[in-house]
């Protein structure tokens, strides 16, 4: 029984509460009591709670009677290549496509080679590299109509300008032009050319015929292109050739976060001893980057408020860089007024106030007296302002009593929730830097142990519930 009630408890959670899942079923409370004293479900109400969880990326394991994120089988993109300046930007595509749990076969036309080698596309997909069509050891171990039925998705990044035609056109003289013709899978197409080329009518008549005939397509972004010229023409940026695969893969709803401005901080502060050294913390950034990432890729409108970190930008996100707790606090404030604050960043809890202007030297009278101030609170700041956004959250990161210091500083911040961690993991590693985690999700209604996982999948959980959470009717989080 007690099994079962856990299991209730995190499925109603994660649909957004009781009352959301007493709609969903369309039952009343009552209902939803009796299932908790029988210990089970209805069978045909099992099954439309099932379909609810994989909508928000969640799945129920009958064996642990827990609520674990849904493992989609994994999808297979063919990632045709072809010659142009942009190809080198298809590398970076195939390994952010990685990223995303895509297995990533890559076809390289003569062109493509001019530029890549099949060698680099090899060595960062794991994977062979395909480019003749009548290759006897390809046929014999991945042969053409094979390679192009096993693909769930073929995508062609860059798309050049003869490229495009041939497809238009039904040719197939090559291993890629046959692929697209075998292939019983969609076919993506994002395109990448001068600028002059992209308007032709020849081209625009191209994209249009095989836009009828079901292909999709990410056009190309203006600005300077490698030719010289400026206009329409640049391969589209590879967050939006990447969310464009995933809406044709796993289409999901549209989110209610979409349009809704979100602040996330992310990474450390530096506060300033001298212009050589100063005070900071371990923080690496990869959560509060993941978050941005994550939220950006629902349709929110991201503003990122990073310390100084070891990490790309987020694509799609709005980046403001600082170093100190006053710079992150000041860039917060210019971000306001924002629907969601996500405080991630660990900011430095003290500064110096006396900081030198030259560097401070070793000297027999010992080292210098320095002397700290408070830092402001961010997370306090947004849970009081005047325009407080609806939903606050903040992190905590403890050595000690963890889940008594995370509760206390949820009342304390006025934030609506604290995601909880201990800085050293069970077997004794530092979660700074690391890819994985373990955290706690401290409510008004208590808390709620998550089981260890990445932190782009912690991402993943806590946007899945502040779309529960903007879903629900009263904005409960019960």
């Amino acid at each position: 029984m007690a099994d079962f009630e856990r299991l209730f408890e995190q499925v109603s959670s994660r649909l957004g509460g009781r009352s959301a899942l007493a709609e969903i079923l369309g039952v009343s409370q009552p209902a939803l009591s009796n299932y908790v004293s029988r210990g089970s479900f209805p069978q045909a109400k099992f099954a439309v709670i099932d379909a609810a969880l994989h909508k928000q990326g969640w799945q129920i394991d009958l064996q642990t009677m827990t609520v674990i994120p849904y493992q989609r089988q994994q999808q297979t993109i063919l990632l045709i290549i072809t010659g142009g300046i942009a190809a080198y930007k298809a590398l970076e595509l195939a390994r952010r496509l990685m990223d995303r749990g895509y297995l990533v076969r890559a076809v390289l036309t003569e062109g493509a080679k001019q530029f890549i080698t099949p060698l680099s596309a090899s060595a960062l997909t794991g994977q062979p590299v395909y480019s003749e069509l009548f290759s006897l050891t390809e046929e014999a171990e991945m042969g053409h109509i094979r390679l192009a039925r096993e693909a769930d998705l073929v995508l062609i990044a860059p798309a050049t300008a003869h490229f495009i035609a041939k497809m238009a056109h039904g040719l197939a003289d090559c291993l890629a032009s046959t692929l697209c013709l075998a292939t019983t899978a969609p076919l993506l197409i994002a395109p990448a050319m001068n600028p002059v080329m992209w308007a032709h009518p020849a081209t625009q008549d191209n994209l249009a015929l095989l836009t009828r005939r079901g292909c999709y397509t990410v056009s190309p972004d203006e600005g300077d292109t490698a030719c010289g010229e400026v206009g329409t023409g640049r391969l589209a940026e590879t967050f939006q050739i990447i969310a464009e695969a995933d809406s044709i893969l796993d289409p999901k709803p549209h989110s209610v976060l979409a349009g809704k401005r979100v602040l996330v901080t992310s990474g450390p502060t530096y506060e300033p001893i001298d212009p050589v050294r100063y005070i900071a913390n371990r923080s690496s950034g990869k959560q509060g980057h993941a978050l941005a990432s994550e939220l950006a890729s629902r349709g929110a409108d991201v503003v990122l408020v990073s310390g100084p970190v070891c990490l790309p930008d987020p694509e799609g996100v709005q980046i403001i860089h600082v170093e100190t707790a006053v710079e992150m606090r000041e860039a917060c404030l210019t971000s306001f007024p924002c629907d969601i604050a996500i405080c991630a960043a660990a900011v430095g809890d003290w500064h110096v106030t006396n900081p030198s202007s030259h560097k401070t030297k070793k000297t027999d009278a010992g080292p210098p007296t320095l002397q700290l101030a408070t830092n402001p609170d961010i997370l306090h700041t947004c849970g009081t302002h005047p325009d407080r956004p609806q939903l606050v959250i903040g992190f905590a990161a403890e050595t000690d009593n963890l889940l008594a210091y995370a509760t206390a500083k949820r009342q304390r911040k006025s934030a609506d929730w604290i995601i909880a961690n201990q800085v050293i993991s069970a077997e004794g590693h530092s979660v700074f830097g690391a890819d994985d985690n373990q955290v706690s999700l401290v409510t008004s209604d208590g808390v709620e142990e998550w089981p260890q996982m990445t932190k782009a999948g912690i991402s993943a959980e806590i946007v899945n519930r502040i779309e529960a959470y903007f879903t629900s009717s009263d904005g409960d989080t019960e």
